[in-house]
């Protein structure tokens, strides 16, 4: 693996696992040296990261960590919507119905609160699935920077366990749908479970935002 692409994956990890914080300054000679490359792949590694719109440049040497706020991801959730239900559409009508019949026994009898990673590891195989099916390279395309946004913002329902359950009966519903043929129903079953997730993210960030203001508060007498 280049010292380049090893670099990107290293901080992409590190940024969506919220090891890197928003906000998070990345200096290159800092950088450089933590991840052990030196500063040409590096800044070719947060130019990808930058084209990624998970960094952004504060100065000529020193780049953060994109920031995650409320409006940021209602716009993620607009784009994923209009990808997502195309895409459930056309899985229902090209996919290997099997497949999806199979994926959808899986979600019936997982547990996500129980094994959250067992979870993110069967959506992961379930998408792969949907672009598999829909056989399309730009729609992909367009799927794949969404759901590299996504992961950062799914760590918010990992503390919800009510959400996560929810969640699994609604990829249940998705992936049965596409097993069935059924464009129609699996469309509205994603519109379904993409209203659900973006209003319990948000409630959860304005969750966060209130204890903030309470510990900041509190401290402060």
């Amino acid at each position: 693996m280049r010292a380049s692409d090893r670099a990107y994956r290293a901080l992409l990890d590190e940024i969506q696992s919220g090891a890197l914080a928003p906000g998070a300054v990345l200096g290159e000679v800092e950088q450089a040296a933590r991840l052990g490359v030196s500063r040409t792949p590096l800044r070719e590694a947060l130019g990808r990261l930058a084209a990624d719109g998970l960094v952004v440049q504060a100065s000529p040497h020193v780049t953060v960590v994109s920031d995650l706020d409320t409006g940021d991801i209602r716009e993620l959730f607009e784009v994923r919507r209009a990808l997502e239900e195309s895409a459930a559409r056309l899985a229902a009508a090209r996919g290997d119905r099997a497949v999806f019949a199979a994926l959808a026994a899986e979600f019936a009898e997982t547990d996500a609160a129980a094994t959250p990673d067992a979870y993110y590891a069967l959506i992961a195989r379930f998408d792969a699935a949907i672009d598999a099916a829909v056989a399309n390279d730009y729609l992909t395309a367009a799927l794949r920077n969404v759901r590299t946004h996504l992961v950062r913002v799914r760590r918010l329902a990992r503390e919800n366990p009510e959400r996560l359950a929810a969640s699994v009966a609604e990829h249940r519903v998705i992936a049965g749908a596409i097993g069935e043929g059924d464009g129609d129903l699996a469309a509205h079953a994603t519109h379904v479970h993409l209203h659900n997730a973006l209003t319990a993210i948000l409630a959860s960030l304005d969750g966060h935002h209130v204890s903030s203001r309470f510990a900041r508060s509190t401290t402060g007498r």
